[in-house]
């Protein structure tokens, strides 16, 4: 007997459904809406306590492996919920800073062993919150998610944060271990509030973090410190900007090392910027051209702006042995930014007068300073053929741009009330 048209279907109730289909549902939750399943019926927490849903949220957040799971000898969902349970304030940065960690552990330990021996073991979450007290003020979490990471590394040379080398200048910063970072903790007027992040023995150079809106500084903001040589008060301390927090200053550079961008030369990451660029090729011969700021040698008040640059000569390998060459000379066209040309031209480079034969590379490093926040150079060098003395020609050295940091000006030179001015 058919039912009445007007009879009402019965609803169809969630718990009706086949488990295939839930367990599919399921899958497209996050782990607080899967947690919260567990307490809505018998069966929903049956079901999202299936395991293989959890595995998903442990490869996700905590980067956990296969390998490490069958060490841990746990399910999946256990070993998410113990993770959270001591790392859970941390679960927006755990996954991006341990895999930078990683990487960086990884590229490194092919090419820097030393440096990765450096590094200290993890703290724990107390002594994070002893370092808050001591300093009183909030570490971010994206800082002390780092530190539960690793602890920092020794102070040694080289440091893991980079290095920079010119014939009479020399510096390799070390990431501080948060108990030194809080016995460096600033509280005087120019740097208040500000936690060092690296530290150079050499030059006595600090990366600082700024734990408070303080001074005409952002929270969280990251800089090197640039004392005002104008000025007769102590406090008006210039920032050179180097991150807008800490979880976007340490990935970007861990990302530059990893990638190549910057080259490790004897053992050590130098911040040698390349772009692809600045490369030139004449004949046989290529020129290519990567740049640094030293934030140390440069001042805003006075304006001077200290760069170095590292040139490659390369002959190609297939060019011929009667092609081989002695450089004789270099000359510079150097333009600031308001447009004005110095022109240099010299003996040599650094002294030296390279021969260059199929195969071979010849790199130098020299430096230059503006008065403008950015510049460039170009130029050429002079040869002559070894077989064939009489034989001169110019190499082109490719234009390459320099350009300084972001930096702000100190609030102690600036009339009370103006707003932080950003070149």
């Amino acid at each position: 007997m058919e039912a009445p048209l007007d009879m009402e279907p019965s609803a169809l109730s969630l718990e009706l459904l086949p488990t295939d289909p839930l367990l599919l549902i399921l899958s497209f939750l996050d782990y607080r809406d899967l947690m919260s399943c567990c307490y809505l019926s018998r069966r929903l927490n049956q079901l999202s306590s299936h395991d293989p849903l959890w595995k998903r949220h442990c490869k996700k957040y905590w980067l956990i492996s296969e390998e490490q799971k069958s060490q841990r000898n746990q399910s999946w969902k256990a070993i998410f919920i113990s993770t959270y349970s001591d790392l859970g304030r941390y679960i927006r940065y755990y996954a991006t800073l341990k895999k930078a960690w990683d990487d960086l552990e990884k590229y490194l330990g092919q090419r820097c062993p030393r440096m990765i021996g450096s590094l200290k073991e993890s703290v724990r979450e107390e002594d994070l919150d002893a370092v808050e007290a001591q300093i009183g003020c909030k570490l971010p979490d994206d800082y002390r998610c780092s530190f539960r990471i690793h602890n920092g590394q020794k102070l040694v040379v080289p440091g893991l944060m980079g290095s920079m080398a010119l014939s009479n200048h020399y510096r390799s910063e070390d990431l501080l271990d948060i108990d030194t970072a809080a016995g460096g903790f600033q509280q005087r007027l120019g740097l208040k509030q500000c936690l060092p992040l690296t530290f150079c023995i050499h030059t006595g150079l600090s990366q600082y973090m700024a734990l408070e809106s303080v001074e005409g500084r952002n929270k969280y903001e990251i800089f090197y410190q640039c004392p005002d040589q104008m000025a007769r008060n102590p406090s008006a301390i210039d920032m050179f900007i180097t991150g807008t927090s800490y979880l976007e200053w340490f990935t970007s550079y861990v990302n530059k090392v990893v990638t190549g961008g910057y080259p490790i030369i004897r053992d050590q990451i130098f911040r040698y910027v390349h772009d692809k660029e600045c490369v030139a090729t004449t004949g046989d011969i290529t020129v290519s051209v990567s740049t640094s700021f030293l934030p140390e040698l440069s001042s805003v008040h006075p304006p001077h702006y200290f760069f170095t640059y590292r040139i490659r000569i390369e002959m190609s390998k297939d060019a011929l042995p009667e092609k081989a060459c002695q450089l004789d000379s270099r000359y510079w066209r150097i333009t600031n930014a308001k447009g004005a040309v110095e022109e240099v031209q010299g003996p040599g480079v650094v002294g030296e007068f390279p021969i260059i034969s199929p195969g071979r590379v010849y790199e130098y490093t020299s430096c230059t300073t503006f008065s403008t926040t950015s510049g460039y150079m170009e130029g050429y060098y002079t040869f002559h053929c070894l077989y064939y003395k009489d034989k001169f020609f110019n190499v082109t050295i490719p234009r390459f741009h320099m350009v300084c940091p972001t930096f702000k000006v100190s609030t102690a030179r600036m009339v009370s009330g103006d707003a932080v001015v950003l070149i």
